[in-house]
């Protein structure tokens, strides 16, 4: 597969959404958790998708409970939470895993498009983020510890 447009993905209510639905759209891919020490990071990729979104930014989150049971709800309480919190109003889709032989096929291309550091296919925590061109290019993939915010500049060049 050449672009993310190929994918479809699960909704949070369980229905399917074709990612064409984003084609031209710079989009911002993070696998997401509520119960991580970088949670806090749901307030920066909601900034930047408000903020960002009008110029063609739509922020992706996909909950995931791969990493030390960080996301245990299901989808409502992780809706609600993200709400609460947050004031989350970035798409967030059905939970997923990211690495193993469950993965989501979306993620396995990720991790071919971009691979981590010193050639590592895995996601290694929560909070992963992988940037995607108006093409549907992966240009980059960034790490937890990696703030939102320090990614506006290079959005803003896709933008």
């Amino acid at each position: 597969m050449d672009d993310i447009y190929s994918f479809t993905v699960k909704a949070a209510d369980g229905g399917e959404v074709p990612l064409t639905q984003y084609r031209g759209q710079v989009l911002l891919i993070v696998n997401t958790a509520s119960k991580c020490g970088f949670t806090p990071q749901y307030e920066g990729l909601e900034a930047l998708h408000r903020d960002l979104q009008a110029r063609g930014l739509i922020v992706l989150g996909f909950p995931c409970n791969q990493f030390g049971g960080q996301e245990p709800g299901d989808a409502a309480e992780i809706a609600n939470f993200c709400k609460l919190n947050y004031d989350v109003e970035f798409p967030l889709f059905a939970k997923i895993e990211v690495n193993g032989p469950k993965a989501s096929p979306l993620y396995e291309w990720l991790k071919t498009q971009a691979p981590g550091v010193l050639g590592s296919k895995s996601i290694k925590w929560n909070f992963t983020k992988f940037l995607i061109d108006r093409e549907g290019r992966v240009v980059g993939r960034f790490a937890p510890t990696t703030k939102p915010e320090a990614l506006r500049g290079e959005i803003e060049r896709l933008l």
